[in-house]
């Protein structure tokens, strides 16, 4: 018998359907749900049957936990080819998703991290349950906030995008839907209903979700709006730390104290990604150079350390080098963000 497709394709009348189907890898995406659910969109694009299309998952635990990255780092033991590839592939998937006709609807149904930000943030219409959890963890192992961050965190609210990407801080249905992160929120016990719904009436998605959309209760991100937005009010790291260190509040401490946990050069790099991004003249062009970054970032020595504490060897006690900001000069991260000899593409 042949094992059950990694991406499940299929229509339910004018609704076109995805699921990712990696339950035991709580849905990381590789290069062959990336191509699937590329193909699947552009044949759905010019088809006039296909009214909408909803991207969901296979279990519970989780819809999107980001990229595979155990594949990613054994290929940046190697040449670096398949990583290079996964990204360009990946970013032509999110790049497709962000400019689509039709109305696309993401169900962010459990974890919701990374690459599943990026199904996420680029469909016109994203659900929260109960049950999300939405984080951008990437200064933890050495990588940066990627699909699309660079385009959406720093529109975000206040300042709430560089504290997302810097700390990696996890939040819930709440949270996104007061960032706009998620556009509703609806109990997971109703999600087969309005699954079934939308497919009944595709071509009247909004309606659909309003009737479904329910009250996730108050914000706990709220709360901390003038805090992040005070302390993480500048675009370079080193000065967000002083802010944080001459703070007298615990909540400032605590976030000191986790920063020092983070990749310097991640965290460089996400500051320098995020304030150059708010310029960008199009999510194109965003991507063109968060390309450029993944293709060294995510083929280093120190996205493979991170690797190694956080997922292979489990002992959270990565050795970043260089260990500390000073380290990291302007030149270093000039150098990852320069243009590279054949740079990404949208497709046609």
């Amino acid at each position: 018998m042949s094992e059950e497709p990694e991406i499940i394709v299929r229509r339910e009348g004018a609704l076109g359907r995805l699921a990712i189907n990696r339950p035991k890898a709580l849905g990381a995406l590789n290069t062959a749900v990336c191509e699937g659910m590329t193909a699947a969109l552009l044949q759905w694009r010019d088809d006039p049957d296909v009214h909408a299309v909803m991207i969901d998952h296979v279990g519970e635990r989780g819809f999107c936990a980001g990229g595979d990255i155990r594949f990613l780092a054994d290929s940046a033991a190697g040449d670096g080819s398949g990583a290079r590839n996964f990204f360009f592939i990946e970013y032509r998937l999110n790049a497709l998703m962000e400019a689509y006709p039709k109305p696309i609807v993401t169900i962010m149904d459990g974890v919701t991290m990374g690459g599943g930000v990026g199904l996420s943030w680029t469909a016109r219409y994203r659900v929260a349950t109960e049950r999300t959890t939405l984080a951008m963890p990437e200064t933890g192992i050495g990588l940066f906030p990627d699909v699309g961050g660079g385009w959406f965190l720093p529109r975000l609210p206040g300042r709430a995008g560089l504290y997302l990407a810097l700390t990696g801080a996890r939040i819930k249905a709440a949270d996104c839907l007061s960032l706009g992160i998620a556009t509703h929120y609806v109990e997971s016990g109703d999600l087969a209903a309005l699954k079934e719904t939308l497919a009944a009436d595709p071509e009247q998605v909004e309606q659909v979700l309003r009737s479904f959309h329910a009250d996730p209760g108050p914000a706990p991100i709220g709360a901390l709006s003038h805090e992040i937005d005070r302390l993480f009010a500048h675009d370079r790291v080193e000065e967000v730390m002083a802010a944080l260190a001459t703070d007298p509040s615990s909540w400032a401490k605590d976030q000191a104290r986790l920063l020092t946990t983070k990749s310097p050069t991640s965290m460089k790099v996400s500051a320098r990604l995020l304030a150059e991004g708010l310029k960008a003249r199009s999510f194109a062009v965003e991507m063109v150079t968060e390309y450029r970054v993944a293709c060294r970032v995510g083929t280093s020595a120190e996205f493979r350390e991170g690797v190694r504490a956080v997922i292979v060897d489990k002992d959270n006690a990565p050795k970043w080098s260089p260990a500390d900001l000073a380290g990291v000069t302007d030149g270093d991260i000039d150098a990852i963000f320069a243009p590279l000899a054949n740079d990404w593409t949208p497709l046609d």
